[in-house]
């Protein structure tokens, strides 16, 4: 394990462990914490051993957003928040666009900002007592942290516009409902869930899930004959892959699958479905 101030990360096997770890103040993004996530995920992008990457809080929340005492603690100009803010992207851009599958597991608070980083996971599973919330309008702001792009494309305009005008918190079953959330687990077996899911991507081609990431992120601003330029490059690349080559030869002899999603069986997808609700 890797200890930092704000925050830890540990490898699972092929799993990449990214704690959020200021519980005393429900895991609020400050600079320290801000930074450190900065240093995991440029770790991870250059770690081939790690698969996927799961994202979690410590001491029962997710995030709670900004941290309000060093947002009042200094009087900034408007063009130093605004350089503020666009630094954010500087780690959070390239955490949306890491080519592995990234997941959320949310108990507690998703408020804010908190909410956002978990939107940027490609799967979010949650606890029975996670909250969610577009908290900015309570006290006077806009969403940030990547908010204005993650939150329509999930939920639609009409949905993102009520989230966020409302600043009204969304329970589980509404927030999977609306697309947020993958699956709804009792807080003891969140982690083993996420680590589960995580480990099915360990036989899977991370070139192949790479390349549909990038351009699936980018699939709401292309017209179709950028995207049509992307398939056919990322799939020049995939083809020509070792991985490629060798699943077709098992294909070929009659083998199972290496990857094979479906094979999987409840307990190794550390599925738990309470009441009709989630489920891998």
């Amino acid at each position: 394990m890797t200890d930092f101030n704000a925050v830890t990360y540990a490898l699972h096997g092929s799993t990449g462990v990214l704690t959020l770890n200021r519980p005393g103040a429900r895991n609020a993004l400050d600079l320290d914490m801000r930074a450190e996530i900065a240093t995991v995920i440029a770790m991870a992008r250059e770690d081939a051993a790690m698969r996927a990457l799961v994202i979690t809080g410590a001491g029962g929340a997710f995030c709670a957003g900004g941290d309000l005492k060093s947002l009042s603690g200094v009087r900034r100009t408007a063009m130093e928040t605004r350089e503020r803010i666009r630094r954010l992207h500087q780690w959070f851009e390239p955490l949306v666009n890491l080519e592995r599958p990234v997941i959320a597991a949310v108990d507690g608070a998703a408020f804010g900002a908190g909410l956002n980083l978990a939107l940027a996971a490609d799967f979010v599973l949650c606890s029975t007592r996670a909250r969610f919330c577009a908290v900015f309008g309570r006290i006077g702001l806009v969403p940030d942290l990547g908010g204005f792009f993650l939150l329509p494309r999930i939920v639609g305009l009409q949905r993102a516009k009520e989230i966020v005008f409302t600043a009204r918190v969304l329970k589980p079953a509404e927030a999977r409902t609306l697309g947020i959330v993958h699956s709804i687990h009792q807080p003891e077996t969140l982690m083993p869930a996420a680590l589960a899911m995580a480990s099915r991507f360990a036989r899977a081609s991370t070139a192949a899930i790479g390349m549909a990431k990038n351009i699936l992120n980018q699939s709401f601003h292309l017209d179709q004959r950028a995207l049509i330029e992307m398939e056919s490059y990322a799939q020049a690349l995939a083809i020509s892959t070792d991985y490629h080559h060798q699943a077709v030869a098992g294909f070929l002899a009659k083998e199972p699958p290496v990857f094979d999603w479906d094979a999987f069986s409840d307990d190794q997808a550390g599925s738990d479905d309470q009441a009709g609700e989630g489920g891998l």
